[in-house]
């Protein structure tokens, strides 16, 4: 356990992750199985998006890609462990794995909100997951999170 103190910027990032990651959670696995009132949405949205006919993708990009994949970049943020199956990040970008995850999930948090900005029609949650969205993608950019997740390389 590290005794560096962590910077604001960088709880912002860890609490940004898993509000992101608990509800995509919560979210998909709802559309998944139609629990929580959501076998109560409306089925004519779908009628609009190609090649998909029922919530199950939907869910599952919500669930696994959203949620699960949240919460293990908000835990690699917090804990920078070293996983040698993602070492290729950090040799990439000279920072550790959970820089450029927190960056992709920003960018995909943004295209899926455009997606379904298109198909679904606007809404309050749009607007505020647009916000954690862009802000998933700025604030990995910011010197202190930079800093804090820059990696040590060795030759």
């Amino acid at each position: 356990m590290t005794t560096e103190r962590r910077p604001v910027m960088v709880w912002a990032t860890v609490g940004l992750l898993a509000f992101l990651g608990v509800s995509g959670l919560f979210g998909g696995v709802g559309l998944i199985f139609g629990i929580w009132g959501m076998d109560q949405i409306p089925r004519e949205p779908l009628d609009r998006i190609p090649l998909i006919d029922s919530w199950l993708v939907p869910g599952l990009v919500l669930a696994v890609g959203f949620g699960l994949g949240s919460l293990i970049a908000a835990y690699g943020v917090l804990r920078r462990p070293p996983w040698p199956s993602v070492a290729a990040a950090g040799h990439l970008t000279g920072r550790h794995w959970s820089w450029l995850a927190t960056i992709l999930l920003g960018l995909g948090q943004l295209a899926w909100l455009l997606v379904e900005f298109r198909y679904v029609g606007p809404s309050l949650l749009l607007f505020v997951y647009g916000a954690v969205g862009a802000a998933l993608t700025v604030l990995p950019m910011l010197m202190p999170v930079r800093r804090y997740l820059t990696t040590e390389l060795t030759p």
